[in-house]
This record gives structure tokens, sequence and C-alpha cells, in this order.
């Protein structure tokens, strides 16, 4: 998969094979429509085009509202989308200028002019240009005039739920991890640096390693987590709390910080991914120590099982 960051640095190739979009979760809605995306370029002879954005649209067109809170960091949905088999994936900076084009200005200068596409495949309900103002009717209508065809997929149904970024949102923040995997069709990735923390678990037999996130990346609700662990290409098993370890400090500063089973390394300003498999229990203030490192022997005996 060759990778742009600006849509000018994509030159074009054979038979473009389109779809646009946040991708947020590359979820298994999105997992369709990249599939019927690579077997429509195989059809016709044709390369696979994902035009994405960053930052989020969202962010940019409401720099005030603190309340989106994303499943993927760019790298996240990056690594996913190659695993989509797609041939040219452009990360074009979303701005409010790009905000402003019209339907048929988007069309025309950016689905024609810059891409070359003669066939554009898009989901379900799927929403372009100022204001959103453009929808399949539109494409429908722009595709004979422009030279392409148009190809909507229909919503992709778990148990006659209607998959969306914003459904796994939900899910995730409240903490239903079985339910977020499933309509991902993979599990939630949280990656983030490790920092210092004041070393208390190492103390009580548990090290962990505190995790600086990305300021917009969604985080699951306070409790316990089995997960695995990425670091320099091998992979471990852990437990990821995320709260305000009420045990052993009385503040309000929520963090995310991972038990790495097996593991004695020194990692402090390393990348770490995890991938969240499991809700093991709420987090809890125990009266002793004892009594935490107790709990914490019988999450690492769930967490392993997992």
């Amino acid at each position: 998969m060759k990778v742009y960051n600006n849509i000018d640095e994509f030159e074009g190739c054979v038979n473009a094979v389109v779809t646009t979009g946040t991708f947020d979760g590359v979820h298994i809605g999105h997992q369709k429509i990249l599939s019927k995306l690579s077997t429509v370029a195989k059809e016709i002879d044709g390369e696979t085009v994902l035009l994405t954005f960053h930052p989020h649209p969202r962010l940019v067109l409401q720099p005030d509202d603190n309340d989106l809170k994303l499943i993927n960091t760019i790298e996240e949905r990056v690594n996913f989308l190659s695993k989509q088999g797609i041939d040219h994936l452009i990360i074009h900076p979303f701005s409010k200028e790009f905000s402003r084009l019209t339907s048929v200005e988007f069309v025309r200068d950016i689905l024609v002019n810059k891409l070359g596409t003669k066939k554009l495949v898009i989901g379900y309900n799927h929403h372009f240009g100022r204001n959103r103002e453009g929808s399949f009717e539109h494409l429908i209508e722009y595709g004979p005039l422009y030279g392409f065809d148009v190809e909507e997929i229909p919503a992709q149904d778990v148990k006659d739920i209607n998959v969306s970024s914003t459904k796994i949102r939900n899910a995730i923040l409240d903490g239903k991890m079985d339910i977020a995997n499933q309509y991902l069709g993979h599990n939630f990735t949280l990656s983030g640096i490790v920092t210092k923390g004041n070393q208390i678990g190492r103390k009580i037999g548990f090290p962990t390693a505190n995790l600086s996130i990305e300021k917009h990346k969604i985080l699951p609700h306070i409790g316990v987590y089995a997960v695995d662990v990425a670091y320099n290409k091998t992979y471990y098993k852990g437990m990821l709390n995320i709260g305000i370890r009420p045990t052993i400090h009385n503040n309000d500063s929520l963090t995310a910080e991972v038990n790495i089973f097996d593991f004695n390394e020194e990692i402090y300003g390393e990348k770490i991914v995890l991938s969240v498999k499991k809700r093991l229990r709420n987090e809890q203030k125990f009266d002793t120590i004892d009594l935490l490192k107790r709990e914490l022997n019988a999450d690492k005996i769930m967490a392993l099982n997992c």
C-alpha cells in the first residue's frame, strides 16, 4: 500500500476505483466497502484508492467541542487499512478551506481531476461537500456527466443492529468490549508512549507501564481489562487499569497503566500497543494493600485465560 500525505502527491493510476471517508475504527462496515472496492478493481483491471482525512473534520469545524473521541489514532488507522488490500491510501489534511468545497466541486476537482475516478464505491447514507450537501442521488446525477460509475454498499448489520463508528464509541465508553470488538471485527487498540510513574506498582509485585495517550483517543470505561501487549515485534499478555487508583491515590486524575506479564525491561519513552480483549471488573478501592494484591493476582489469572 502506497501512502500519500496530501492529494497533490498522488500522480494517478490505471482505472481508479475510489472510496472516501474518515474510516474511524476500520470496522466491519468499512471492511465490507473495502472488500467491494478490491472486487471491483479486479473486475476492471484497476487499482484501489482510498481518500481519507486528518485531522477528523469535526475537530477542524468544531475546535471547541472536546466531546469527540476517536477510535483510532491516524497511525492505528493506517495500520488497520494496510491489512485491507488497498493500493493507494491518500491522507489529505482537512481544513476549513477544504470543507467549503461544494458537492459538485468535490466531484469535479477531487474525484475526477485529482483522482481520475472510474468507479466510486461508497457506504450507505454517505454525504460529502460543504455542509454535507452531497448525497448518493447527487453522485448518480454527476456520474454520467463526469464519466464514472457509482455503487452504494448497504449498511452492515450485526444481529440486526446497524454498525457505525458512533455505536462502537458508545460501547467502548461503556466498557462493553465484547460488543465493540464484534462491531470492529478486531480488538480495540490502545497505543501510547510509556512514561515514568511513581513506581508503586513494582513495590507490590505488579509493575506497570504508564501510558501517555493522544488527546482525542477514546478510552474504555474505568476498570480492569485483559490485553495483549505488542512491543518490539513481540507479544505479551497483560492487564490494563484505567482509573484513578483509589487504593493508592486520592485524586481525580485518570490514568491508563498496564502490567505486562513475564516482562522486566525498562521501556520509558518507548511506544507500546495494546489489544483490549475483555473487561474483567470495575475499579475498586481496597482497605489494605494486601487485599489489592490478592485481587490483582485473581485479575492476572483471568487475564491469562483470555
